[in-house]
């Protein structure tokens, strides 16, 4: 019967293979995109939800797949091909709102002219506060770091050193990436 197919592990062991050569022949097709209208390579991305089991898990699970293409386009290391189950935060700032975020502390900041502290920003929070590791990273010299993230605290009025605030902060720029 069906039910037992489901249960059956040579069936699901097939079934995993199945969804893999899935996944790589999407990334296979998104690595050959056609060049863009401005001449460079353009960028193709799709999303893979988790398995479902029925009829009535298809709406959550396009839901899934759609977040995932979004975080793929946000996130260039996770495709061309992003899985939902693989793509971190992602996962819970995509279920908060298809709106761009507009949070008064991070709206500043996230203007164009200040597109370089938020680099820096973001680089310090995804280096877990350690500055050694996020000058490394940027490629810059401690002091200026240092320098930088002060900007950033007058610009959003946010204490770094306040674990609340880098969270908001954090949260902000990756689901900016969403917009």
């Amino acid at each position: 019967s069906a039910g037992e197919h489901l249960h059956d592990p040579v069936a699901v062991d097939r079934d995993a293979r199945l969804r893999e050569a899935a996944v790589l022949d999407v990334a296979r097709v998104a690595r050959a995109a056609p060049a863009g209208p401005s001449g460079g390579a353009q960028r193709m991305t799709a999303g893979v939800a988790d398995p479902v089991r029925g009829l009535a898990e298809l709406p959550a699970a396009w839901e899934q797949a759609v977040a995932a293409a979004r975080a793929a386009v946000a996130e260039p290391r996770l495709g061309p091909v992003a899985q939902w189950s693989q793509i971190g935060p992602y996962r819970l700032l995509a279920s908060l709102a298809a709106d761009p975020v507009d949070d008064p502390a991070a709206r500043t900041l996230l203007a164009p002219a200040h597109r370089e502290l938020a680099r820096t920003a973001e680089v310090f929070l995804d280096c877990a506060g350690q500055a050694g590791r996020a000058a490394a990273a940027l490629g810059i010299h401690r002091q200026t770091l240092y320098y930088r993230l002060g900007r950033v605290e007058q610009l959003t009025g946010l204490d770094l050193d306040a674990g609340e605030d880098r969270l908001l902060l954090h949260m902000a720029l990756k689901a900016s990436r969403l917009a």
